[in-house]
């Protein structure tokens, strides 16, 4: 793609924005269950962290909230980058502790993930990346990512991950965003030509993960619900907007009118 922008290589997710049908019943979830901390209150809605870490998720109450119709484009998970293995560990162990039902669990070659769902239904992701050096680029210089079952068992068994739960590790990052779009072509249109992300993987079915610095993916596209989805209405509940943060980035706000969600540059700092 010709001439498209460029994100500076420390670019990374900051934070999402969601929208909620009941502020205290996800509060619950996020602080109880997900282990986030409340960092700021202001009326109908929230900002959380990790214990003494920066704020990674945002909940306003929607008035008149609606479930997302399984047939729109928008969020298909947000992506929390946990930073070690025991850490993810005592992730899964508090879910199970607290009876929260998994959605899913993959191996991803360059991480090993947990997915849920939140009380509104919308999708997490709970995730540890593999080092760097272990992860695999191919012959045309796409990354080498796959879906392969993980073994919880030996998450749940690694050193460290039986310790004392006390939230979310220091060191908790938002690592992705991924989304559902009408098209593939006009979703790298946006992300990569606009925004500047550069794409990582054409080759998992019906998706395009796209990165800066040479990351796996900092954002999942797909059109799992179906090509042409709409954007949901106004008052759905699900991701109203993400931030990417950079040393020297200019701040700009960005809407991609085929989901609906802002994109905010910011600089990092």
């Amino acid at each position: 793609m010709p001439g498209m922008a460029q994100l500076p290589a420390d670019a990374q997710i900051g934070e999402v924005t969601l929208g909620v049908s009941n502020l205290e019943r996800s509060l619950s979830f996020y602080t109880g269950v997900i282990g986030l901390t409340v960092a700021s209150r202001d009326g109908d809605t929230a900002a959380l962290a990790p214990a003494g870490g920066r704020v990674i998720v945002r909940l306003e109450q929607l008035a008149s909230a609606t479930p997302r119709p399984r047939r729109s484009s928008g969020l298909y998970h947000f992506a929390i980058l946990v930073p070690d293995r025991a850490a993810l560990g005592r992730s899964l162990h508090r879910l199970a502790a607290a009876g929260w039902p998994l959605s899913g669990a993959s191996d991803h070659l360059v991480s090993e993930a947990l997915y849920l769902d939140d009380p509104d239904g919308l999708g997490i992701e709970i995730y540890r990346d593999r080092p760097r050096d272990a992860w695999r680029v191919m012959q045309d210089g796409e990354m080498a990512m796959a879906t392969e079952a993980l073994d919880l068992a030996d998450v749940l068994a690694e050193p460290g991950a039986a310790a004392p739960w006390q939230g979310l590790a220091s060191g908790t990052l938002m690592g992705h965003v991924h989304l559902h779009v009408p098209d593939l072509s006009t979703a790298e249109a946006f992300y990569c030509g606009r925004v500047g992300f550069t794409p990582m993987l054409r080759r998992y079915p019906g998706a395009l993960f796209v990165a800066a610095g040479g990351y796996h993916h900092h954002v999942g596209l797909n059109i799992w619900a179906g090509r042409g989805a709409p954007p949901p209405p106004a008052a759905a509940v699900g991701l109203r907007g993400f931030t990417i943060e950079a040393r020297g980035l200019a701040v700009e706000q960005l809407r991609d009118d085929a989901t609906g969600v802002v994109v905010s540059l910011r600089q990092a700092g």
